[in-house]
């Protein structure tokens, strides 16, 4: 997984409340159990004017322009900023991995579903909350001014505007430090790797009948 330190990105702004995973992925790409080739399929039936499926080429699909991810001034954008209670309804584990593939590393919003907040985590995306009044003023900041771009720190667990304004953030130690080290949870258990051949050599010898 990779590390999360600091970011410097451009913002794009969902202005939606309760975003449901199957507006993030659509149900009928969770066929794949592949944590990538997810990005092009984000949003999808927002995106796109036809019905997505798995596998489709995504570069001649007529396409909503209309739709925030789709301006020209959005292009690129690492940090999505978006609206109260997003990630909610099914616990798809696809979604933070479509936003991830997209190319997003931070998300910004007065508050998420549980599950994806965790899934969040787990796969290297940064959940931040903050209270609405301050996501208020970064929507009006970044749709006044293109080219918005935000500075995350995780280490001092800051948002920096580009007029200098510093927004603090909470978050869990244990999620801080998997974040910065680039930990998932098999990455964790690797740090323990030597004690876990160790065992398996203790045991194969103190119970041979087994193997």
């Amino acid at each position: 997984m990779q590390p999360f330190t600091t970011l410097t990105g451009l913002v794009a702004p969902l202005d939606r409340a309760n975003v449901d995973t199957d507006a993030i992925i659509p149900k009928q790409f969770l066929k794949s159990i592949h944590r990538t080739g997810f990005g092009p399929y984000l949003f999808d039936e927002w995106r796109y004017l036809d019905t997505g499926e798995p596998g489709m080429d995504c570069t001649h699909r007529p396409r909503n322009t209309e739709f925030v991810l789709n301006l020209p001034r959005y292009a690129g954008a690492q940090i999505l900023l978006a609206r109260q209670n997003f990630g909610c309804g099914s616990s798809r584990e696809h979604a933070p991995w479509a936003l991830d593939g997209y190319g997003f590393r931070a998300l910004i919003a007065p508050s998420y579903a549980d599950i994806f907040y965790n899934n969040c985590f787990k796969n290297g995306i940064l959940p931040i909350i903050l209270d609405e009044k301050q996501v208020d003023a970064l929507f009006q900041a970044v749709l006044a001014q293109p080219g918005y771009q935000l500075t995350i720190d995780l280490a001092t667990q800051t948002v920096l505007t580009p007029t200098g304004e510093t927004f603090v953030f909470t978050v869990d130690s244990f999620r801080k430090y998997c974040l910065l080290n680039g930990l998932d949870d098999i990455g964790l258990t690797l740090q323990h790797a030597d004690k876990i051949k160790s065992y398996e050599i203790r045991h194969r010898q103190e119970a041979p009948w087994l193997f």
